[in-house]
């Protein structure tokens, strides 16, 4: 459970790549010599600062570990990777390379490039923040081969008998007989790339299943073709029969792979796609990895409601995401579509979260959704306030902010094997262009932000600490107050409300989600207010802005002008 002395993690996801580059070429498909890349020492003491200004308590550091790319690092001695089974230039962070090492991409100094790491996570604890990285379970590059392993270590299939399609020893799953097919059409590196090694072919022999469990030798374009899937003991292609009557190879070298990285001083792990692999093994991992480092976190990416209370309990993680729910929830109502209303919010902790709601990962933006800022999502940043207020303060559990999100990207155009999609790029070498205006060059003083940008990032860092610096939200109780207001006047189902408290702390959280002034007149039940001690004439002050309300009588109910797309955090 958190560590942090706030009891809630308030989470900066950025992906050094791009994070800190401040080329602005963006040529379509670009090198990394024509676009640039961030380095590990380009993130300094003053941009973590300006991180830590945010109220961030975390720092998810996003394509640490060694992945598949179309740049050649040979002269340094390591291995080429075949382009044809590479997404993207850069390649995808999620094609892991070799899991005992660091990507040579973010290296100053790429025989230097773990140094620089260690470096990067000392400066990151020096400004009182900690570091999250992420763990890949389910799958690995096409082209995986460690060449910085302990010698004492196994590599991943090392072992493998390839005869077998199947076999609890085995760390892969094989299709014997059928030799690996690149999916047809693919152009890696689009026309810009000129590579000996592209030539539509990858020797893959036996065959070996796909990442997003594809048993195919001939997978599409649209599976994650670039990705083997890993083999836990299930039996996927005989009933998902399941062989964990002993642990599988595989799992022990997943657990020596974790040490690794959690004793160099890494306080967290974002597990990927936690869903596709057993819970069992979780259960048999997480336990063993807190006895030697009993204050690390697990965080689970995870998308079917009904197995969270399977993956927080008997997979022991600390926390997961709440994407299906409270996310798609809010995106709705700031999309302003037909039918979304704030009582799909209620749903999400009542039913969906129930019993484990302070255990949920809340976010608006991360590498994998849109921007909110993009044509795709809501075309404009300040939609978003009403929602991420509701992100932020419904709940005791995590947020999250992806870098850029708090000054509107947009992430506008396509960028190479990334489309023109709303999403800012895991693939390709570019500049994130509103983003670097806060960079400044490498000064991270937000220099280049328009005033309108400077306005929303104060928003952010109003709103996050804020949640950092008072009980009632980061660790306080949480009290309905739709129910009791759905008769009061000026009620709206794109309004919502409630209250956070302590018994020594009371926030009112109400937003307004229509894109117009709203005006509603909070009922507070009698229960509440004898719980509180409330009585008569009460001033509530606006944390966000500052302004006082002062109520006549509290018991007749509280008066609110509510802004288009706005909210308030009312303290008694």
């Amino acid at each position: 459970m958190p560590t942090s002395a706030n009891h809630k993690l308030i989470i900066y996801q950025l992906l050094p790549r791009l994070f800190s580059n401040t080329k602005t070429t963006n040529k379509f498909y670009g090198s990394i010599a024509e676009n640039g890349c961030g380095k590990f020492n380009d993130i300094t003491g003053t941009a973590l600062a300006g991180i830590k200004e945010l109220g961030c308590t975390h720092v998810w550091y996003t394509g640490i570990i060694e992945h598949a790319t179309m740049t050649d690092y040979s002269a340094h001695g390591i291995r080429p990777d075949d382009p044809d089974v590479v997404k993207g230039r850069a390649g995808s962070p999620y094609a892991v390379k070799d899991y005992y090492d660091v990507d040579p991409d973010l290296a100053v100094d790429v025989p230097s490039r773990m140094v620089e790491f260690e470096a990067l996570i000392e400066r990151t604890h020096a400004q009182g923040l900690k570091v999250i990285i992420d763990f890949i379970p389910n799958h690995i590059a096409r082209t995986y081969q460690s060449d910085a392993k302990p010698s004492s270590a196994r590599d991943i299939g090392e072992d493998d008998d390839t005869n077998q399609a199947f076999s609890p020893k085995n760390d892969f799953y094989y299709l014997p007989g059928q030799p690996f097919v690149v999916p047809q059409g693919y152009n890696p590196g689009g026309d810009e790339l000129d590579s000996p090694l592209k030539d539509g072919r990858f020797d893959e022999n036996p065959a070996k299943a796909t990442g997003d469990d594809a048993f195919t030798a001939n997978p599409s374009i649209n599976n994650w073709f670039e990705t083997v899937k890993l083999n836990y003991g299930v039996d996927y292609l005989n009933g998902h029969q399941t062989h964990f009557s002993s642990p599988p190879p595989l799992w022990y070298k997943l657990l020596d792979i974790l040490r690794f990285w959690a004793a160099k001083g890494i306080d967290a792990f974002r597990c990927d796609m936690i869903e596709m692999v057993p819970v069992e093994f979780w259960a048999w991992l997480i336990p063993q990895m807190k006895q030697q480092f009993p204050s690390l976190l697990f965080i689970g990416e995870a998308y079917q409601k009904g197995q969270y209370a399977n993956y927080l309990f008997s997979g022991q993680f600390d926390y997961l995401y709440d994407k299906v729910g409270l996310y798609d929830a809010i995106k709705r109502l700031i999309r302003n579509e037909d039918h979304a209303t704030t009582w799909d919010i209620n749903a999400v902790w009542n039913y969906d979260c129930r019993g484990f709601d302070e255990r949920m990962l809340r976010f608006m933006e991360n590498h994998d959704e849109q921007r909110i800022a993009s044509h795709d999502f809501a075309g404009n940043a300040w939609l978003a306030i009403p929602g991420m207020i509701v992100t932020t303060t419904l709940a005791t559990g995590p947020v999250m902010v992806y870098f850029g999100q708090e000054v509107g990207e947009p992430a506008s155009g396509a960028q190479g094997f990334s489309g023109a999609d709303g999403r800012t790029t895991i693939f390709d070498y570019w500049g994130v262009p509103e983003h670097q205006k806060w960079v400044n060059g490498g000064q991270f003083d937000g220099g280049g932000l328009s005033s309108e940008q400077k306005q929303l990032r104060n928003f952010y860092c109003k709103l996050l600490n804020i949640t950092a610096q008072h009980e009632a939200i980061n660790q306080g109780e949480f009290y309905e107050l739709m129910l009791a207001n759905q008769h009061s006047e000026g009620f709206n189902e794109r309004v919502y409300l409630y209250m956070r408290y302590t018994p020594e702390q009371r926030i009112l959280v109400v937003v307004n989600f229509n894109r117009f002034e709203h005006h509603i007149h909070v009922q507070l039940p009698a229960d509440l207010l004898t719980k509180f001690n409330l009585s008569g004439q009460v001033v509530g002050t606006d944390l966000l802005s500052g302004t006082e309300h002062n109520i006549a009588d509290i018991a007749q109910g509280i008066p609110l002008a509510l802004p288009p797309v706005s909210g308030v955090l009312l303290k008694f």
